[in-house]
Protein backbone atom coordinates (compact mmCIF):
# COMPACT_ATOMS: atom_id res chain seq x y z
CA UNK A 1 0.00 0.00 0.00
CA UNK A 2 1.62 3.61 -0.84
CA UNK A 3 2.21 5.80 2.26
CA UNK A 4 0.27 8.06 1.90
CA UNK A 5 1.03 10.80 5.03
CA UNK A 6 4.99 10.91 3.66
CA UNK A 7 6.51 14.09 5.08
CA UNK A 8 2.97 15.24 5.97
CA UNK A 9 2.44 17.61 9.10
CA UNK A 10 -0.23 15.83 11.37
CA UNK A 11 -2.43 18.71 12.76
CA UNK A 12 -5.73 17.60 12.28
CA UNK A 13 -7.94 14.62 12.16
CA UNK A 14 -9.93 16.57 9.64
CA UNK A 15 -7.13 15.86 7.16
CA UNK A 16 -7.59 12.26 7.28
CA UNK A 17 -9.15 10.46 4.28
CA UNK A 18 -10.33 6.85 4.95
CA UNK A 19 -7.46 5.84 2.94
CA UNK A 20 -5.14 7.71 5.42
CA UNK A 21 -7.16 6.24 8.37
CA UNK A 22 -7.11 2.51 6.93
CA UNK A 23 -3.20 2.21 6.26
CA UNK A 24 -2.30 3.85 9.82
CA UNK A 25 -4.28 1.24 10.86
CA UNK A 26 -3.19 -1.65 8.82
CA UNK A 27 0.17 -0.35 10.24
CA UNK A 28 -0.19 -0.46 13.69
CA UNK A 29 -1.68 -3.61 13.48
CA UNK A 30 1.82 -4.65 11.76
CA UNK A 31 3.86 -2.28 14.69
CA UNK A 32 1.91 -4.46 17.49
CA UNK A 33 2.86 -7.70 15.88
CA UNK A 34 6.12 -6.88 15.49
CA UNK A 35 6.65 -5.87 19.00
CA UNK A 36 5.26 -8.97 20.62
CA UNK A 37 7.32 -11.00 18.50
CA UNK A 38 10.56 -8.65 18.09
CA UNK A 39 10.02 -6.29 20.69
CA UNK A 40 11.68 -3.51 18.36
CA UNK A 41 14.01 -2.89 15.06
CA UNK A 42 15.61 -0.54 13.57
CA UNK A 43 13.53 1.19 10.95
CA UNK A 44 14.27 4.55 11.93
CA UNK A 45 18.05 4.62 13.08
CA UNK A 46 19.58 7.92 12.76
CA UNK A 47 16.50 9.66 13.14
CA UNK A 48 15.77 12.27 15.73
CA UNK A 49 12.51 13.22 17.14
CA UNK A 50 11.82 16.40 19.41
CA UNK A 51 9.57 16.14 21.81
CA UNK A 52 8.49 19.23 22.61
CA UNK A 53 5.90 19.64 25.39
CA UNK A 54 4.38 22.92 26.58
CA UNK A 55 2.04 20.92 29.19
CA UNK A 56 1.91 18.42 31.37
CA UNK A 57 1.28 14.47 29.61
CA UNK A 58 2.29 11.32 30.69
CA UNK A 59 0.58 8.39 27.86
CA UNK A 60 1.55 10.76 25.13
CA UNK A 61 4.82 11.70 26.15
CA UNK A 62 5.39 8.48 27.22
CA UNK A 63 4.53 6.68 24.25
CA UNK A 64 5.95 8.86 21.66
CA UNK A 65 9.29 8.67 22.95
CA UNK A 66 8.60 4.77 23.20
CA UNK A 67 7.55 4.62 19.52
CA UNK A 68 11.03 6.24 18.80
CA UNK A 69 13.05 3.96 20.93
CA UNK A 70 10.96 0.65 19.71
CA UNK A 71 11.92 1.85 16.13
CA UNK A 72 15.59 2.58 16.97
CA UNK A 73 15.71 6.19 16.65
CA UNK A 74 16.65 8.68 18.80
CA UNK A 75 14.93 11.61 20.49
CA UNK A 76 15.24 14.86 22.06
CA UNK A 77 12.62 15.52 25.93
CA UNK A 78 11.66 18.54 26.20
CA UNK A 79 9.08 18.11 28.67
CA UNK A 80 8.00 21.51 30.42
CA UNK A 81 9.44 24.41 29.31
CA UNK A 82 10.91 25.59 32.64
CA UNK A 83 14.64 25.21 32.32
CA UNK A 84 14.41 26.42 28.25
CA UNK A 85 14.37 29.82 25.93
CA UNK A 86 10.79 30.06 26.47
CA UNK A 87 11.33 31.41 30.49
CA UNK A 88 13.11 34.25 28.56
CA UNK A 89 10.77 34.64 25.90
CA UNK A 90 11.28 33.37 23.15
CA UNK A 91 8.28 32.30 20.52
CA UNK A 92 7.14 29.11 19.28
CA UNK A 93 8.43 29.98 15.89
CA UNK A 94 11.38 30.38 16.78
CA UNK A 95 11.76 27.33 19.41
CA UNK A 96 10.14 25.08 16.60
CA UNK A 97 13.00 26.92 13.99
CA UNK A 98 15.43 25.46 16.91
CA UNK A 99 14.55 22.09 17.13
CA UNK A 100 13.62 21.61 13.28
CA UNK A 101 17.60 21.78 12.88
CA UNK A 102 18.29 19.40 15.02
CA UNK A 103 15.01 16.78 14.23
CA UNK A 104 13.42 14.75 11.34
CA UNK A 105 9.98 15.19 12.67
CA UNK A 106 8.46 17.44 16.06
CA UNK A 107 5.81 16.50 18.18
CA UNK A 108 4.29 19.31 19.86
CA UNK A 109 1.59 19.65 22.65
CA UNK A 110 1.27 23.43 23.63
CA UNK A 111 -2.06 25.22 25.25
CA UNK A 112 -3.09 27.35 22.16
CA UNK A 113 -5.48 26.16 19.69
CA UNK A 114 -4.27 26.75 16.33
CA UNK A 115 -0.17 26.16 17.78
CA UNK A 116 0.33 22.97 15.93
CA UNK A 117 -0.43 24.99 12.66
CA UNK A 118 1.43 28.11 13.86
CA UNK A 119 4.21 25.45 14.18
CA UNK A 120 4.38 23.72 10.81
CA UNK A 121 4.64 27.04 8.93
CA UNK A 122 8.45 27.42 10.74
CA UNK A 123 9.08 24.28 10.12
CA UNK A 124 10.61 22.26 7.04
CA UNK A 125 10.39 18.78 8.67
CA UNK A 126 7.07 17.32 9.75
CA UNK A 127 4.89 18.26 13.12
CA UNK A 128 2.26 16.20 15.04
CA UNK A 129 -0.09 17.65 17.18
CA UNK A 130 -0.33 15.69 20.35
CA UNK A 131 -2.67 18.52 21.86
CA UNK A 132 -3.41 22.30 21.33
CA UNK A 133 -5.61 23.68 24.22
CA UNK A 134 -9.09 22.51 23.63
CA UNK A 135 -8.32 22.13 19.83
CA UNK A 136 -7.84 18.88 18.41
CA UNK A 137 -5.53 15.63 19.21
CA UNK A 138 -5.34 13.83 16.26
CA UNK A 139 -2.76 10.80 16.67
CA UNK A 140 -5.27 9.88 19.42
CA UNK A 141 -8.46 9.13 17.55
CA UNK A 142 -6.66 6.44 15.31
CA UNK A 143 -5.76 4.61 18.95
CA UNK A 144 -8.74 4.90 19.42
CA UNK A 145 -10.72 3.75 16.45
CA UNK A 146 -7.86 0.91 16.65
CA UNK A 147 -8.88 -0.40 19.98
CA UNK A 148 -12.14 -0.09 18.84
CA UNK A 149 -11.92 -2.56 16.15
CA UNK A 150 -9.91 -4.89 17.70
CA UNK A 151 -12.11 -5.59 20.26
CA UNK A 152 -15.33 -5.07 18.55
CA UNK A 153 -14.57 -6.13 15.14
CA UNK A 154 -16.12 -3.57 12.34
CA UNK A 155 -17.34 -0.31 12.91
CA UNK A 156 -20.94 -0.88 11.01
CA UNK A 157 -23.22 -0.57 13.08
CA UNK A 158 -21.45 0.87 16.19
CA UNK A 159 -22.85 2.94 18.78
CA UNK A 160 -20.74 5.06 20.56
CA UNK A 161 -21.81 7.41 23.39
CA UNK A 162 -19.49 10.09 24.94
CA UNK A 163 -19.89 11.40 28.66
CA UNK A 164 -18.14 13.78 30.21
CA UNK A 165 -17.08 17.21 29.69
CA UNK A 166 -17.41 17.26 26.22
CA UNK A 167 -16.75 21.02 25.01
CA UNK A 168 -12.71 20.59 26.46
CA UNK A 169 -11.92 17.13 25.42
CA UNK A 170 -9.54 17.88 22.36
CA UNK A 171 -9.50 13.80 22.09
CA UNK A 172 -13.29 13.78 21.45
CA UNK A 173 -13.17 16.49 18.50
CA UNK A 174 -10.61 14.16 16.47
CA UNK A 175 -12.00 11.21 17.38
CA UNK A 176 -15.25 11.99 16.26
CA UNK A 177 -14.18 13.86 12.80
CA UNK A 178 -12.52 10.21 11.89
CA UNK A 179 -15.75 8.18 12.73
CA UNK A 180 -17.24 10.51 10.67
CA UNK A 181 -15.47 8.47 7.88
CA UNK A 182 -16.68 5.34 8.54
CA UNK A 183 -20.58 4.92 7.69
CA UNK A 184 -23.57 3.64 9.50
CA UNK A 185 -21.91 4.89 13.09
CA UNK A 186 -23.99 5.96 15.68
CA UNK A 187 -23.23 8.96 17.82
CA UNK A 188 -24.82 10.19 21.36
CA UNK A 189 -23.02 12.55 23.48
CA UNK A 190 -24.06 13.10 27.61
CA UNK A 191 -23.09 15.69 28.86
CA UNK A 192 -24.28 18.65 31.37
CA UNK A 193 -25.55 21.70 29.11
CA UNK A 194 -22.67 23.80 30.50
CA UNK A 195 -20.18 21.24 28.54
CA UNK A 196 -21.73 19.61 25.52
CA UNK A 197 -19.79 19.67 22.65
CA UNK A 198 -18.29 22.82 20.72
CA UNK A 199 -20.19 24.49 18.60
CA UNK A 200 -17.92 24.03 15.86
CA UNK A 201 -17.77 20.56 16.22
CA UNK A 202 -21.21 20.37 15.55
CA UNK A 203 -21.30 22.38 12.86
CA UNK A 204 -18.59 19.98 11.54
CA UNK A 205 -21.11 16.94 12.43
CA UNK A 206 -24.01 18.90 10.47
CA UNK A 207 -21.78 19.13 7.30
CA UNK A 208 -21.17 15.30 7.05
CA UNK A 209 -24.68 14.93 7.29
CA UNK A 210 -23.91 12.74 10.53
CA UNK A 211 -27.21 11.53 13.40
CA UNK A 212 -26.21 12.22 16.16
CA UNK A 213 -27.65 12.34 19.94
CA UNK A 214 -27.40 14.74 22.67
CA UNK A 215 -28.40 14.11 26.07
CA UNK A 216 -28.21 14.58 29.48
CA UNK A 217 -29.14 11.42 31.38
CA UNK A 218 -26.59 8.65 30.47
CA UNK A 219 -29.03 5.97 32.19
CA UNK A 220 -31.35 6.39 29.59
CA UNK A 221 -28.80 5.30 26.54
CA UNK A 222 -25.90 3.21 28.54
CA UNK A 223 -27.83 -0.08 27.63
CA UNK A 224 -27.26 0.60 24.10
CA UNK A 225 -23.87 1.36 23.60
CA UNK A 226 -21.06 -0.83 22.44
CA UNK A 227 -18.55 2.10 23.34
CA UNK A 228 -18.80 3.93 26.17
CA UNK A 229 -16.24 7.01 26.06
CA UNK A 230 -15.93 8.36 29.47
CA UNK A 231 -14.17 11.78 29.84
CA UNK A 232 -13.51 13.61 32.79
CA UNK A 233 -14.17 17.14 34.16
CA UNK A 234 -11.34 19.24 32.94
CA UNK A 235 -11.07 21.70 36.30
CA UNK A 236 -8.44 23.56 34.62
CA UNK A 237 -10.88 25.05 32.07
CA UNK A 238 -14.58 26.22 34.58
CA UNK A 239 -15.04 28.07 37.65
CA UNK A 240 -14.81 26.42 41.07
CA UNK A 241 -18.52 26.65 41.27
CA UNK A 242 -19.17 25.00 38.27
CA UNK A 243 -16.30 22.16 38.39
CA UNK A 244 -18.46 21.27 41.82
CA UNK A 245 -21.99 21.43 40.31
CA UNK A 246 -21.05 18.90 37.37
CA UNK A 247 -17.61 16.77 38.70
CA UNK A 248 -19.98 14.09 40.29
CA UNK A 249 -22.73 14.42 37.39
CA UNK A 250 -21.55 10.93 36.00
CA UNK A 251 -19.82 8.24 37.59
CA UNK A 252 -18.94 4.99 35.98
CA UNK A 253 -19.59 2.02 38.84
CA UNK A 254 -20.86 -1.15 39.24
CA UNK A 255 -24.45 -0.06 38.46
CA UNK A 256 -23.42 1.23 34.93
CA UNK A 257 -21.46 -1.99 34.35
CA UNK A 258 -25.12 -3.96 34.77
CA UNK A 259 -27.31 -1.57 32.54
CA UNK A 260 -24.32 -2.27 29.84
CA UNK A 261 -23.81 -4.97 26.86
CA UNK A 262 -21.95 -7.97 28.15
CA UNK A 263 -20.23 -7.80 24.60
CA UNK A 264 -19.15 -3.72 24.84
CA UNK A 265 -16.17 -1.60 25.67
CA UNK A 266 -15.33 1.38 28.20
CA UNK A 267 -12.74 3.40 27.18
CA UNK A 268 -10.96 6.55 28.41
CA UNK A 269 -8.04 8.98 26.99
CA UNK A 270 -6.68 9.40 31.00
CA UNK A 271 -6.06 10.33 33.35
CA UNK A 272 -8.85 9.43 35.28
CA UNK A 273 -10.21 11.83 38.77
CA UNK A 274 -13.74 10.13 39.57
CA UNK A 275 -15.55 9.60 36.69
CA UNK A 276 -14.36 6.05 36.94
CA UNK A 277 -14.72 3.93 39.96
CA UNK A 278 -11.57 1.88 40.76
CA UNK A 279 -14.32 -1.59 40.97
CA UNK A 280 -14.99 -0.71 37.04
CA UNK A 281 -11.08 -1.51 36.56
CA UNK A 282 -10.83 -4.89 36.20
CA UNK A 283 -14.29 -5.82 34.72
CA UNK A 284 -13.87 -7.16 31.10
CA UNK A 285 -14.70 -4.77 28.96
CA UNK A 286 -12.48 -1.96 31.03
CA UNK A 287 -10.36 -1.87 28.22
CA UNK A 288 -8.64 1.89 28.87
CA UNK A 289 -5.55 0.50 31.20
CA UNK A 290 -5.01 -2.52 28.87
CA UNK A 291 -5.89 -2.40 25.14
CA UNK A 292 -6.39 1.39 24.48
CA UNK A 293 -3.98 2.75 26.26
CA UNK A 294 -0.69 0.01 25.12
CA UNK A 295 -2.33 1.17 21.13
CA UNK A 296 -0.83 4.32 22.36
CA UNK A 297 2.55 3.40 21.08
CA UNK A 298 1.52 1.36 18.42
CA UNK A 299 -0.67 3.32 16.77
CA UNK A 300 2.32 6.66 16.91
CA UNK A 301 5.23 4.49 15.88
CA UNK A 302 2.95 3.75 12.86
CA UNK A 303 2.35 7.51 12.27
CA UNK A 304 6.48 8.55 12.92
CA UNK A 305 7.53 5.76 10.78
CA UNK A 306 4.55 7.15 7.85
CA UNK A 307 5.33 10.49 8.17
CA UNK A 308 9.81 9.82 8.02
CA UNK A 309 9.73 7.20 5.60
CA UNK A 310 8.36 6.82 1.87
CA UNK A 311 8.43 3.36 2.42
CA UNK A 312 7.29 1.24 5.29
CA UNK A 313 8.72 -2.29 5.29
Amino acid sequence: MINPIYKKDIISAEQFSRRDLEYILSLTASMKKMVESEGGNSLLRGRILTALFYEPSSRTFGSFVAAMQRLGGGFVPLHGMGFSSVTKGETLPDTIRTFASYSDAIVLRHSDVGSAKLAAEFSDVPILNAGDGIGEHPTQAPQDIFTMQQMLGSLKNMHIVFVGDLAHYRNVNSLVKALLLFPKITMTFVSPKEVQIQPQLREYIKRHKAKIHEVEDLNHVVGDADVLYVTRVKKEYMSEELYKKIKDKYVIDRNILKKMKKKSIIMHPLPRVGEIAVEVDLDQRAVYFREQMRNGMYTRMALLASVLLKEVK
